[in-house]
C-alpha cells in the first residue's frame, strides 16, 4: 500500500490552458442551453466527463464510445432499477455496481458515469432523462472535444470511434 513509484502525469502549461477551456467552454453550452429552453442539460458528472475528454482525450475512456455509451449504459441501467425497485440507497448502490459491470461488458467503460444512477435515483427521473440531459449533453461533450481538442496539431481526437 505503500507506492513505490511516482506519478507518471506530465505538466505541460498550454495543454492545460486547451483542457481548463474546453471544460469552460462545454459546461457553459450545456448550462445556458439549460437556462435558455425547459430542458436540463446538464448533470454535475459532466464535469468530470470533461476533465477526460480535455484533459486526457487520449486515453480510452476519453473516447467517444465511452463518453457517449457510458453515460447512456449508465443512466438506462439507473433509471431501470428506479422504475423496477425504488429509491433506497440499495437500489442505488445495485445500479451503480451494475452500471460499472455493463460499461465494462460493452467496452464503454466511463468513470464518470458511474455516478449517473446515483444522479438518476436521488432525482427519481423520468425516461426522458436518458435523452435529456444524458444523450444530449454527452453528444455536446463530445462534440466540443472534437472541435477543441483538434484545434492543437499535437492533439488527436478522437483515437477511436468504436
Amino acid at each position: 500500500m505503500k507506492g513505490t513509484g511516482r506519478s507518471t502525469l506530465k505538466v505541460d502549461p498550454f495543454s492545460a490552458l486547451i483542457g481548463g477551456i474546453g471544460g469552460f467552454v462545454t459546461i457553459s453550452i450545456l448550462s445556458l442551453l439549460t437556462l435558455w429552453t425547459s430542458n436540463l442539460w446538464i448533470i454535475a458528472p459532466f464535469g468530470a466527463s470533461c476533465v477526460l475528454a480535455f484533459g486526457f482525450w487520449d486515453a480510452p475512456l476519453s473516447q467517444p464510445r465511452n463518453i457517449i455509451g457510458g453515460h447512456f449504459i449508465s443512466a438506462l441501467t439507473g433509471l431501470a432499477m428506479l422504475h423496477l425497485f425504488g429509491d433506497s440507497m440499495w437500489v442505488m448502490a445495485a445500479a451503480v455496481g451494475l452500471a460499472i459491470a455493463f460499461m465494462m461488458l460493452t467496452k464503454t467503460s466511463h468513470p464518470p458515469a458511474g455516478a449517473d444512477p446515483i444522479a438518476v435515483i436521488l432525482a427519481g427521473s423520468g425516461w426522458s432523462f436518458l435523452f435529456t440531459p444524458v444523450l444530449t449533453g454527452s453528444i455536446t461533450i463530445v462534440a466540443m472535444a472534437l472541435l477543441i481538442n483538434n484545434l492543437d496539431k499535437k492533439r488527436r481526437y478522437p483515437s477511436f470511434w468504436i
